[in-house]
């Protein structure tokens, strides 16, 4: 017998993991594009004049095996220590069934931001949770799903407060006792916006001469104090008054509310959100109700669906940036859904008692840390603290910082002669003692009393986490089951194709996710001493290698902490150079109406003005036009932003021309990296032209999207822009935009291990494969649906936008019917309504095989179908599968009354027979949900009140 050996590689993640098409199923596919291969597809639609000149290349690719003992390797570069370095950052537990069950879940990390809100139901009930913990411990009637990071979190309430406040004064006041990054990149958002910064102490307050001052709440050394004469005195002139308050800390303390406050910010990480080198974490933001129109971020309401059951939803989404553009208040565009859902249930799981128990074990083991090092001599600062105290020990503070190190710890440098030490949920016994001994005191935890030094008239009256959710029953069993039933009602992309154009959801394989939960990167402090962060110094300097070879940029920053981020950070890269160069003066922004819906919205925040450039009928920038508005506008030219390939979908030949008339009146290009997907391997921003790109780690490079965030939007930049990157926010250097150096670290490894198992040659096949399967999706639907704008060649890129306007004259069927009957057919519907209204943009990725695609045709299609019966006259223009979209498993078995069958309603082409997802709610009450705005859990009698 004759021994052949196949050619089958069984550890190619590339191509057997996480590119979705077979070559088989590729044949298939080129059969029906008439084209003879993947190269012949690519020369159709990437033009010459744009594709690089060198191959991708990082030597040979690893197998997941491979990458895991990589990793292994790096990660143990990192020395895990005992962090008591406080400055907003705490050791937590993460309860194991959180960890599992949320944070290492596909079904939780792998879903998208909840627009599509019937197939959402079971994270929009999780953040509501969320938003209610926020309110009730702070007091506040309304608060948002999470902002980025506490750093930002205060600057969006400084420009907020701008809003809403009756004082016309420029200048902001920013408590001195605020911590040091908060302040760093409230001043780099300041700055373009002409408010002035003032840092002083809280009791030298000229509330007469500020439009608003924020106060750290406890202080940054500890200090606790009562704000109410301050917001007094703010009210009385007509300003605003903000709170970044520690939520652990309001689990004891008087909350924000009651002294006055209009808004309170912070950080909910210590609610079971593991350090990572900085993040991800959520911040979060409340405010007063008749503030709630001008609060930045998603904020979930409470409505009703078409049968008047309760159902969840975004509100007030008019407030967003990608609808109003320049006039938007803020770039947000992502938020930390995943670590906000990980922060409620942390609350949920431990309930009121449970949160106010681990406040108390906090404050009575830092209180008996206080008590003995004073009965050693030392001077302990303050009087009054919940959980930081700061000591005075003169000359030995190298001595004792270093001793600290020995025992495993590390503690906190305040000036020359001072150490901060915080103590959080990790601390035991032991770790007191071992601080002890880092002063040269050998004494037994059960030595000293603990008793309470809360501040009298600050230990808090009111009671918290009211509601039902909190208090059920917290056996694992029931927990477990909670967290099951929600993420049930939902709809991720473990379950089905989410094929949202400009979103790019793609594969997160579980190797690229691994790492992220081991202690090795979850568990280092953002200001531990660098050489404790080897391994995470040799990763982010290898991927920042590797993603200047895959731009051709020089050099790259971290720190941006989602997409929108990296756009203005990149703008104030541009700023700062031009200022450097005595061409301040430039401040006007060229933006193509195909350009991505966030950054005019970030040009107005480095306080550019945007001229709108136009698009010819192929969706391509208007070259007249552009050429025309550089022109006109030569002497204050700051940049354009571009989007490539277009929003539209279209590799446009004119990019490089659009580059060269920038320059040529003294401007720089922007090339927004949303749409990366289609050029990794095939076409580097950098060559075209490009000065400063963003890359979506959360879209490109595999990062899960997590429900609405994480996020992570790295800046590179060519070498002249290098200097003018965001510095540290410690280092006491211009233009930090997050608290953390390298804004979310612990995400990072998803990143460098999808281009580790990829290599080169695999991250561009599967550039070529999402344009394949793009073009696939286009031809398939042809005939039946309108593909907007094409190539030259009649290809589209890695996305096409199909135009269903005309259905609405012909039969009275909107782009939303079409998107909630997709909910029947088991999908998630394609990007509704934008970049241009009344069209859905999809966006199949490299990941779907074509039994999926064929799958969402096949739907579509069926659709077109039923939108010709009712063209036709055979099915109702009102009581018909489209209008009544989507269908429950109550509609199924109830009476039916409609006129066309159950199984034409409830299991059309496209859904699963046997698996068969069923959206929990019908269709939701948009207008009734922002007319009667509840953003926390109401009782269960409002919710039958509202559907009568």
């Amino acid at each position: 017998m004759t021994y052949d050996p196949i050619d089958y590689l069984p550890y190619d993640f590339a191509n057997r993991r996480h590119i979705g098409p077979s070559p088989e199923e590729m044949a298939r596919m080129f059969e029906v594009l008439g084209v003879s291969d993947l190269d012949a597809l690519i020369e159709e639609t990437v033009p010459a004049a744009i594709r690089q000149a060198e191959p991708l290349d990082f030597g040979k690719p690893l197998s997941e095996r491979e990458l895991l003992y990589r990793m292994k390797q790096v990660a143990g570069k990192n020395t895990v220590m005992t962090s008591l370095i406080g400055q907003g950052y705490h050791g937590t537990v993460t309860p194991p069934a959180i960890l599992r069950n949320i944070f290492e879940n596909p079904a939780w990390y792998t879903a998208y931001t909840p627009y599509q809100p019937e197939i959402s139901q079971g994270r929009l009930e999780a953040l509501l949770n969320y938003q209610t913990m926020i309110c009730d411990l702070t007091g506040l009637e309304v608060a948002n799903a999470s902002l980025l990071d506490e750093a930002t979190a205060c600057a969006e309430a400084m420009t907020m407060a701008g809003r809403v406040a009756k004082s016309k004064a420029k200048a902001f006041f920013v408590d001195e006792n605020c911590h040091p990054q908060n302040i760093a990149v409230m001043k780099t958002r300041a700055e373009p916006l002409g408010i002035e910064v003032v840092v002083g102490d809280p009791e030298a307050l000229d509330a007469a001469s500020v439009f608003g001052a924020i106060f750290q709440y406890p202080g940054t050394f500890g200090h606790v104090r009562d704000l109410t004469a301050q917001m007094e005195a703010l009210h009385a002139a007509g300003a605003v008054g903000i709170v970044s308050a520690d939520p652990m800390a309001l689990c004891l303390l008087k909350e924000p509310a009651a002294m006055g406050a209009d808004i309170a910010v912070g950080s909910t990480q210590r609610f079971g959100v593991p350090l990572g080198y900085g993040g991800p974490h959520a911040a979060y933001m409340a405010c007063r109700e008749d503030c709630k129109r001008a609060m930045p971020g998603r904020i979930v309401g409470v409505s009703i669906d078409s049968h008047g059951n309760k159902a969840y939803r975004l509100a007030l989404q008019t407030r967003e940036q990608h609808i109003r553009r320049e006039k938007a208040t803020s770039n947000v565009c992502t938020a930390q859904a995943l670590l906000a859902v990980m922060a409620g249930f942390y609350a949920v799981f431990h309930g009121p008692k449970g949160l106010r128990a681990i406040a108390q074990r906090i404050h009575r083991k830092t209180v008996r840390l206080a008590n003995g090092l004073e009965a050693a001599g030392f001077a302990v600062e303050p009087k009054h603290f919940f959980d930081t105290i700061t000591v005075d020990v003169g000359l030995l503070q190298r001595g004792v910082l270093q001793a600290a190190v020995q025992q495993g710890l590390n503690l906190r440098r305040v000036g020359k002669t001072r150490v901060g030490i915080t103590l959080d949920e990790r601390t035991r016994p032991a770790t007191i003692e071992a601080v002890w001994r880092a002063f040269g005191l050998v004494r037994k935890d059960e030595d000293f009393d603990a008793g309470y030094r809360l501040p009298e008239g600050l230990v808090r009256q009111t009671d918290y986490l009211q509601h039902d959710v909190f208090h059920m029953n917290r056996a694992e069993t029931e927990m477990m089951r909670y967290m099951r039933r929600l993420a049930d009602r939902d709809l991720a992309l473990d379950r089905a194709m989410i094929p949202l154009g400009s979103c790019t959801m793609k594969l997160n394989s579980a190797a690229e996710m691994m790492p992220v939960s081991w202690d090795e990167f979850s568990k280092i402090h953002p200001y531990a001493p660098k050489d404790q962060a080897a391994g995470y110094a040799e990763m982010i300097h290898d991927l920042s290698a590797k993603l200047c070879t895959i731009t051709g940029y020089d050099a790259f920053s971290m720190q941006p902490n989602s997409g929108a981020q990296g756009e203005y950070a990149g703008l104030l890269t541009i700023r700062d150079w031009q200022a450097a160069r005595g061409e301040g003066q430039r401040n006007v922004c060229l933006i193509p109406t195909n350009a991505h819906g966030t950054n005019p919205a970030s040009a107005q925040m480095v306080g550019w003005k945007v001229v709108a450039v136009k698009c010819d009928a192929q969706g391509s920038i208007d070259l007249d036009d552009f050429r025309a508005k550089a022109a006109k506008h030569s002497d204050a030219l700051a940049a354009c932003m571009i989007t490539y390939p277009s929003t539209h979908g279209v590799f446009e030949e004119t990019v490089k021309e659009v580059c060269a008339i920038t320059h040529e009146h003294g401007g720089q290009v922007y090339i927004d990296g949303a749409n990366m997907n289609a050029m990794v391997g095939l076409s580097r921003p950098g060559d075209l032209g490009g000065d400063v790109s963003h890359l979506n780690l959360h879209k490109t490079f595999c990062i899960p999207h997590g429900g609405g965030g994480p996020g992570m939007g790295p800046i590179g930049v060519k070498e002249h822009l290098a200097p003018h990157l965001p510095g540290d926010p410690l280092s006491g250097k211009v233009g930090p935009v997050s608290a953390s150096a390298f804004g979310s670290p612990s995400l990072l490894p998803i990143s460098w291990a999808y281009i580790l198992m990829m290599g080169g040659e695999g991250l561009t096949q599967a550039t070529r494969v999402a344009i394949l399967n793009a073009n696939y999706i286009a031809k398939r639907l042809e005939g039946a649906y309108d593909v907007l704008y094409r190539g030259g060649k009649g290809r589209v890129a890695h996305e096409c936008i199909l135009d269903t306007r005309p259905f609405e004259k012909s039969a009275g069927v909107t782009v939303e019917d079409i998107a909630k009957r997709l909910v029947d057919c088991g999908f998630h519907a394609p990007t509704m309504s934008w970049p241009v209204a009344g069209t859905l943009m999809v966006e199949p990725t490299e990941s779907e095989t074509k039994a999926e695609l064929d799958r969402f045709c096949d739907a579509m299609l069926a659709i077109r179908e039923e939108i010709r019966a009712i063209e036709d006259g055979k099915i109702d223009a009102e009581k018909n599968p489209l209008k009544l979209a989507p269908h429950t498993m109550e509609d199924l078995v109830k009476e039916w009354d409609r006129p066309y069958s159950r199984e034409q309603g409830c299991f059309p082409p496209g859904a699963f027979r046997v698996d068969k997802y069923w959206p929990p709610v019908n269709r939701v009450d948009n207008v009734f949900g922002d007319r009667n705005l509840v953003c926390t859990c109401p009782p269960m009698s409002d919710y039958a009140e509202a559907a009568e």
